[in-house]
């Protein structure tokens, strides 16, 4: 396929996707009952229409400045799964148990069965081909070829039960001509290809290493854009799946679906930004206001809702009143109001000392040179001083000093 060719590929289906999206949000809106509140709309605009934009642009970018780049025709797949699989899974809902088992049913069910694999799948070559396209070395090839035999056999695998769910949740299910196995053999079987899928992400993720230790700092930059990513997703998915927040219907769990479709998000456009070098470098800041408002957010919530808890026990205790007075929380704001800046420089203080040990201590020895600088008059004691400041922080192979004579800087001539 030609330059040409794949950027008008790429564009059309991103153009494609932004009016799906267009129409489907505006069914969101019409379509929800009242009993939805604003946090839920906004969760399930992130994960279902917010994240599939994000990836196309992503991809299209990656498509149209490196063709070449594979990692940008992987990001294409979860967009042609939205493609397909929105009207599919639209069509889905209206099924009834009474359905007539038609072709296109049958089809429609197995496609619900393996769909997830174009997304699951694309997420697991990104390690390995990241960020140039390619695999590590020639011989973690094989990683990718036996992913895509794996995921190949579970197709076949989906197409052979006896009775194939059509929707999901399963509440239509419809008997398949072509199936051959029980559901107890299926049910063992794809707990074999789980233990399958599960070594290759191992695989995968240790490719990533292996071309960690390998890489020249620029790749080595983009390394760690993607490592952000997927450990910002980590993190909010195993908070929501301990927690228990994750899919439920209260007001926490609503908070954690708007931060997980965020996660979802940010894994495009870290690759994106990795790849096409924009701002390469600031992953380390990124990083840490990352580790330092995270901490801050957590430290603070702590604060005010165990103050909040405290006050509303004592108030209790005291009066035998169950409602808690507004002074409380009026207090417990003003609290975290005044906690704010000396928490942060705290925080930030620990970090730099804990993980920037290199850039805490440039830092310090430069407010004591900058201390000294303000006291000291001898021109030659302050000279030793820079040189060492610069020997201690920057750590060149040679450093040296050259002042200019004094006349020099009157714009008298020097003999």
């Amino acid at each position: 396929m030609s330059r040409r060719a794949a950027v008008w590929l790429v564009w059309s289906l991103y153009g494609l996707i932004i009016c799906l999206s267009t129409i489907w949000s505006w069914v969101l809106l019409i379509g929800q009952d009242g009993s939805r509140n604003t946090l839920y709309l906004a969760s399930e605009a992130l994960i279902s229409l917010a994240a599939p934009v994000v990836f196309a642009i992503v991809a299209a970018l990656i498509v149209s400045h490196q063709p070449r780049n594979t990692v940008g025709w992987v990001l294409m797949v979860p967009v042609g799964l939205y493609v397909v699989g929105g009207p599919i899974e639209g069509y889905s809902e209206h099924l009834t148990p009474s359905s007539e088992p038609t072709v296109a049913l049958l089809l429609i069910a197995w496609f619900n069965n393996w769909n997830w694999l174009l997304l699951i799948f694309p997420l697991l070559f990104i390690p390995l081909l990241f960020p140039n396209g390619h695999p590590p070395t020639p011989r973690w090839r094989w990683v990718g070829v036996a992913a895509i035999a794996w995921a190949a056999l579970f197709v076949l695998l989906a197409a052979l039960p006896q009775q194939i769910n059509a929707t999901t949740p399963p509440n239509v299910v419809v008997d398949n001509p072509i199936g051959v196995l029980e559901k107890d053999t299926v049910e063992r079987l794809v707990g074999v290809w789980i233990v399958g899928l599960l070594a290759l992400a191992l695989a995968c993720a240790v490719a990533l290493f292996v071309r960690y230790r390998r890489a020249n700092e620029t790749e080595r930059e983009q390394i760690k854009w993607l490592l952000y990513a997927c450990a910002v997703f980590l993190m909010v998915y195993v908070v929501g799946f301990a927690s228990g927040l994750g899919g439920t219907s209260s007001v926490g769990g609503y908070i954690w679906g708007v931060f997980f479709g965020l996660s979802i998000i940010n894994l495009p456009a870290a690759i994106g930004i990795a790849i096409l070098r924009y701002r390469l470098y600031d992953i380390d800041l990124v990083i840490n206001r990352t580790l330092v408002y995270g901490s801050l957010t957590l430290l603070l919530a702590l604060v005010y809702f165990g103050g909040v808890t405290a006050t509303q026990a004592i108030f209790r205790t005291l009066s035998g009143q169950e409602q808690q007075p507004q002074l409380a929380i009026v207090v417990s704001t003003l609290v975290i109001a005044a906690l704010f800046n000396p928490l942060r420089r705290g925080i930030q203080a620990f970090i730099d000392r804990r993980f920037y040990r290199k850039k805490y201590d440039a830092a310090k020895t430069l407010e004591a040179f900058s201390t000294r600088l303000r006291n000291e008059t001898d021109l030659d004691a302050l000279s030793g001083d820079l040189v060492g400041v610069v020997r201690e922080t920057m750590q060149p192979a040679h450093v040296s000093l050259w002042l200019r004579p004094e006349k020099a800087l009157k714009g008298a001539q020097i003999d």
